[in-house]
């Protein structure tokens, strides 16, 4: 083969990445909430907030999917092997 020319990916479905994309939301909302509910965290203590910006997708996806997420702008790559949601 010739190395110019790589083999596309392999394609995903729309349903699999809108279930990917609800997954990944409602796994950053509950990581979002557990580090808000810490103690010595809140607007009455005093405490800095955590501030939780990107997570580890969930592993049912293939990582295929969290890169075509990253491609159309809905999910940004943190480094690490983190995701943040993209810009609205």
């Amino acid at each position: 083969m010739n190395p110019e020319f790589e083999a596309p990916p392999p394609a995903v479905s729309a349903e699999q990445l809108k279930e990917a994309y609800k997954a990944f939301k409602k796994r950053l909302k509950l990581t979002q909430l557990d580090a808000d509910s810490r103690l010595g965290v809140g607007p009455l203590s005093g405490g800095a907030g955590w501030g939780v910006t990107g997570i580890i997708p969930p592993q049912q996806f293939p990582t295929t999917v969290w890169e075509e997420l990253v491609r159309q702008g809905k999910l940004r790559r943190q480094g690490g092997g983190l995701y943040s949601l993209g810009q609205p």
